[in-house]
């Protein structure tokens, strides 16, 4: 297949100018935080030196004019939020309340649909599993790995690999997984891992990915491959953290490692492991890469962010498609509310 460069020109010059654009809005957002801070400074000083020489006093700042600045440096970052979240939230919600040609008003008939279509059913079935596995498994498997790694010899090595999923994209590990998964006729070689153990075994090769549930269950496999290493990171930085005297106090009262692993260092790295769930529960929720990449959805593996896509970009619906996004949004909600309320307790406990 050749590449036209003449054909493909419009394509290319429009790439050209969005790296451009790029380049010029972030270039002068850095250029106007550095710039306009550090020419009120040197005014500033400017100001100190010239009261200090005349003997004058010091001059104060206003208060309107601090009041100033801090909305100066938070603008960007409202209009942002503005532009990216709040606009695009308002305008699902309305679409989810209409057709889906989003031209009609159907009132609450796409949350009705949700939950009385059987697919869909599935589907939400599927996203409970999901984010009811992922975060025990992931968090158990990094707290065992925080706990066998911590002070070991190649710690730092032993960590890099295991942390090393958590730098390759959902789409790169779902495409490796396939691999391990992948599945031949039996009279030919099998280039699946798993398929290659089962008949080294003895047994038959397996199509896995089209069974259910035990397709959803390896598909769960990718993502807490991935998570295990966060969980590990995050865990053994808590450990590590407990005071050195807690720990040799526990040792001289002659405590088992078992007494020590549930009576000190469960409770010192409770904080770290609500950290850890929450933030593997709201990955979890918004999975969709994994599944796509896999199965494309089929075989009835699909969760609810790859449902909504199929909904509103393949199938034309709207509506549908955003009453998902929306009860996506109110699934996160309350488990960003739990993490920030806890933050706030450990802040006031501190």
């Amino acid at each position: 297949m050749n590449f036209d460069f003449a054909d493909q020109a419009p394509k290319l010059m429009m790439l050209l100018w969005g790296l451009v654009a790029f380049a010029v809005v972030v270039g002068g957002l850095l250029f106007v935080l550095d710039a306009v801070p550090s020419f009120f400074a040197r005014r500033r000083e400017a100001q100190l030196v010239a009261a200090s020489a005349s003997g004058a006093p010091l001059p104060r700042r206003p208060k309107q004019r601090e009041g100033f600045f801090a909305l100066f440096f938070l603008m960007p970052t409202v209009l942002l939020l503005l532009i990216g979240l709040v606009v695009p939230a308002i305008r699902t919600t309305l679409l989810s309340f209409m057709d889906g040609s989003s031209q009609n008003w159907v009132g609450l008939d796409n949350y009705r649909w949700m939950f009385a279509e059987d697919a869909i059913v599935r589907v939400l079935l599927n996203t409970l599993v999901w984010v009811t596995l992922v975060p025990l498994a992931a968090t158990a498997i990094g707290l065992i790995y925080a706990v066998l790694v911590d002070k070991a010899r190649l710690e730092a090595v032993a960590k890099s690999l295991i942390f090393m999923p958590m730098a390759i994209s959902f789409v790169g590990a779902a495409i490796i997984w396939r691999f391990v998964y992948a599945y031949r006729g039996e009279d030919q070689e099998q280039i699946g891992l798993l398929n290659q153990i089962v008949v080294s075994l003895g047994g038959e090769p397996r199509q896995w990915l089209l069974d259910s549930p035990l397709n959803t269950l390896l598909l769960i496999v990718i993502m807490v491959w991935i998570q295990a290493g966060f969980a590990m990171v995050v865990l053994s930085a808590a450990i590590k953290s407990i005071p050195a005297d807690i720990v040799e106090a526990a040792r001289l009262d002659g405590v088992s490692p078992w007494q020590m692993f549930w009576q000190i260092t469960m409770p010192s790295i409770r904080p770290a492991l609500i950290v850890v769930v929450v933030t593997i529960s709201i990955a979890t929720l918004k999975v969709f890469d994994i599944v796509r990449t896999t199965t494309n959805g089929n075989y009835d593996t699909s969760v609810i962010a790859n449902e909504m896509y199929n909904q509103a970009f393949r199938y034309g619906q709207n509506g549908q498609g955003s009453a998902l996004a929306v009860f996506l949004f109110v699934l996160v909600v309350p488990i960003v509310i739990f993490q920030i309320r806890n933050l706030r307790q450990q802040r006031r406990e501190g």
